[in-house]
C-alpha cells in the first residue's frame, strides 16, 4: 500500500482481470449466446423451419407425447417434458437411461436421450438432425464439456470471483469513470485500448455486476455447503424442501402399474394458477406403482423467479401429493438472483438488451487483456538488447489471440459442421462439438506459433467470412432463407441469420482496420496510474 490506496486497487484491477481473462471471455461469449439458446437449436435444425408452428392446446400436446414415451422410454427412471411455447414450437422430451446393473463406479456425465414431436400433428420430428444447439453453448459457458464437471464449475466460480474483483476496483480505481465513457480518442495505441475498454465497461456496469454476482448465485450451493450440510443429512432432502418436491428421489417399487393420462393433470395445475401455462412436466418411475408427476408452470412471461409454483401427483391415481406456490423470502430471493441471470423471464426486447450487454462484456474482457499487452510491450523492447519482447509478453500475446480470435473461429465453425455433418451419422451431435475444439486448437497453436498482427488479421477475417455466410449456407443446405423466414414470420432464424451477418461484417471491418498501419506511428502514449486506470 506504499502507493496509495487507488493504486494498489490499480495493481490488483489489471491482475485479478488479466489472469482469468480468457476464461472469462470464454463464459461471456458461450453465455451470452444461451440467452438465445433455443433460437440457435431451431435455426441449427433446418427441418424444422418449415414445420407447422401453429398453437395447440396443451393437453393434445401432452398425450402425444406421453404416447411416445411409452412407446420409447417405458424402462427410463424419469422423464422431462418441455411443452411448446414461441420460442420453441415443438413438444421435446428427454429421459434418463435405464439404470445400470454395475455398481460402485462414478457416474459421469448422463447421456440422456432426446424426442420431439409437432404438437399440430402429433408426428415425431424425426427428420430433425440429431444436435445440441444452443444447449452446447449453455453448458460451456459453466461446464467446459470435456472437463469434469465439479471441476469446471469450480473453476468457473473462481474466475468469476476474480472478475468481482476486478469490476469493484475498477470502479474504485477509476475516478473519471463516468466522464470517460463520452470519451474516444482514435488511433492513440495505447490510450484508444483504455477509452474501449473504459467505454464497454461503463455502458453495462449494471449488467456485469449483476450478471458475475448472480453467476455466483446459482451454484452457491457447491461453493458453500456447510451450512447445508450441518442441517440435512443429504442434498435431496434440502432441495426438495427448497423445491417444494418429492424429499428423496423415487425409488422404483417393482410393482407394474399404468401411468395416469397427464393431459388431465396439467389442466387441473392450469386452473389452479388462475390460467397460467405449464411449462414442464417430470415423471419419475413411470410405469411403476410408486411413480410421480411433477408439474411446474411455465416462466416465459410469468415473472423473473426461477421458483416456480409446481404440483405434485401420484402417477398411478393422479391424486395430488404436494404443493409448492409459497416460498421463504430466502427461496424467494434466490429464485429472483438465478432468474435474472438467465433471462428466461425476458421479453425478445429485453432479451435483445441482455444480449448486448453481454457483448459489450465480451468487449470489455478482451480489450483488457489486450491493453495489459499494449502497455508492457514498449517496456519490453526498451529492456531487451536485441529489440525483441519477452518469453511472457509473447505467451501472453499468444493467448489473447487465440482465446479471443480463436474462440470466434470456433463457434463458426460450429455452425458450418451442423450443416456438413451427415444426418444420420451415429454421435452426430458430439462430432459438431469435436469440430468446434478442433478449429479451437488449430486456431490457438497458431496463435501460439504466430502471435503478430497479421496473424489476427487472418484469423479474425476467417471468423467473420464463416459467419457472414451462414445466412447464404442457411437455405442452400435445407433451411429457410433470410426473406423467406421474414416473409413467413419465423423470426428465431430470420434474427439468427441478422446476427451473423452483423458479426461477420463487424470482424472483417475490424480485420481490415488492423491493416492500416501508419507509417511513421508515434510511441504508445503513457498513461499516468493516478488518473486512468490501466487495464
Amino acid at each position: 500500500m506504499k502507493e496509495g490506496f487507488r493504486q494498489s486497487m490499480a495493481w490488483l484491477h489489471t491482475w485479478s482481470g488479466l489472469l482469468v481473462g480468457w476464461v472469462l471471455f470464454m463464459v461471456f461469449a458461450c453465455g451470452t449466446a444461451s440467452y438465445f439458446r433455443d433460437e440457435i437449436t431451431l435455426w441449427m435444425k433446418p427441418e424444422l423451419h418449415h414445420a407447422s408452428h401453429a398453437v395447440v392446446e396443451q393437453g393434445v400436446a401432452v398425450a402425444q407425447i406421453q404416447n411416445l414415451l411409452e412407446q420409447r422410454a417405458a424402462r427410463s427412471p424419469r422423464w422431462f417434458i418441455t411443452l411448446p411455447s414461441e420460442r420453441e414450437p415443438a413438444v421435446s422430451a428427454s429421459w434418463a437411461p435405464p439404470p445400470s446393473k454395475q455398481e460402485g463406479k462414478p457416474r459421469g456425465r448422463r447421456r440422456f436421450e432426446n424426442a420431439s414431436i409437432d404438437p399440430v400433428t402429433g408426428q415425431e420430428l424425426s427428420a430433425a438432425r440429431a444436435t445440441r444447439g444452443g444447449d452446447f453453448f449453455y453448458r460451456m459457458h459453466f461446464d467446459m464439456h470435456y472437463m469434469p464437471v465439479l471441476w469446471a464449475r469450480w473453476i468457473v466460480g473462481a474466475c468469476a470471483m476474480f472478475m468481482l474483483v476486478a469490476i469493484i476496483s475498477g470502479i474504485v480505481t477509476h475516478k473519471r469513470i463516468f466522464k470517460d465513457f463520452f470519451t474516444f480518442r482514435p488511433n492513440k495505441g495505447q490510450r484508444s485500448w483504455l477509452d474501449a475498454h473504459n467505454a464497454t465497461a461503463v455502458l453495462a456496469l449494471p449488467y456485469h455486476l449483476m450478471i458475475t454476482y448472480t453467476g455466483l448465485v446459482t451454484l452457491m450451493f457447491m461453493y458453500l455447503p456447510q451450512g447445508l450440510n450441518a442441517v440435512y443429512k443429504e442434498s435431496n432432502a434440502f432441495f426438495a424442501d427448497l423445491n417444494g418436491g418429492p424429499r428423496a428421489e423415487v425409488k422404483a417399487s417393482g410393482i407394474r402399474a399404468p401411468l395416469t393420462p397427464l393431459a388431465p393433470l396439467v389442466a387441473q395445475a392450469s386452473q389452479q394458477w388462475n390460467g397460467a401455462q405449464v411449462g414442464r412436466i417430470t415423471v419419475s418411475q413411470a410405469g411403476d406403482s410408486a411413480a410421480t408427476v411433477t408439474v411446474t408452470q411455465r416462466q416465459d412471461g410469468a415473472g423473473i423467479n426461477t421458483s416456480l409454483p409446481s404440483m405434485t401427483f401420484d402417477g398411478v391415481t393422479g391424486k395430488l401429493l404436494s404443493e409448492a406456490n409459497k416460498n421463504s423470502a430466502a427461496v424467494e430471493t434466490r429464485g429472483v438472483m438465478v432468474g435474472l441471470h438467465i433471462g428466461r423471464f425476458a421479453s425478445p426486447l429485453l432479451r435483445g438488451l441482455f444480449f448486448l450487454s453481454g457483448l459489450a462484456g465480451c468487449a470489455m474482457v478482451a480489450t483488457g487483456v489486450l491493453l495489459w499487452a499494449v502497455k508492457e510491450r514498449p517496456k519490453h523492447l526498451k529492456a531487451s538488447a536485441h529489440g525483441r519482447i519477452g518469453f511472457g509478453l509473447r505467451l501472453v500475446d499468444g493467448l489473447n489471440l487465440g482465446g479471443i480470435a480463436g474462440l470466434l473461429i470456433a463457434m463458426s465453425v460450429f455452425f458450418w459442421a451442423n450443416r456438413f455433418v451427415p444426418v444420420g451419422l451415429q454421435g452426430r451431435p458430439d462430432l459438431e462439438i469435436q469440430c468446434f475444439f478442433t478449429a479451437w486448437g488449430i486456431a490457438a497453436v497458431l496463435a501460439l506459433a504466430f502471435p503478430a498482427r497479421w496473424m489476427w488479421r487472418i484469423q479474425l477475417a476467417v471468423a467473420g467470412l464463416l459467419f457472414a455466410l451462414l445466412p447464404l449456407l442457411n437455405p442452400l443446405t435445407g433451411g429457410a432463407g433470410l426473406f423467406s423466414s421474414m416473409a413467413q414470420r419465423l423470426w428465431p432464424v430470420a434474427g439468427f441469420d441478422l446476427v451473423a451477418l452483423a458479426l461477420g461484417l463487424t470482424l472483417l471491418w475490424a480485420s481490415k482496420r488492423l491493416g492500416k498501419v501508419k507509417a511513421g506511428a508515434k510511441a504508445p502514449v503513457k498513461v499516468k496510474a493516478d488518473k486512468e486506470v490501466a487495464a
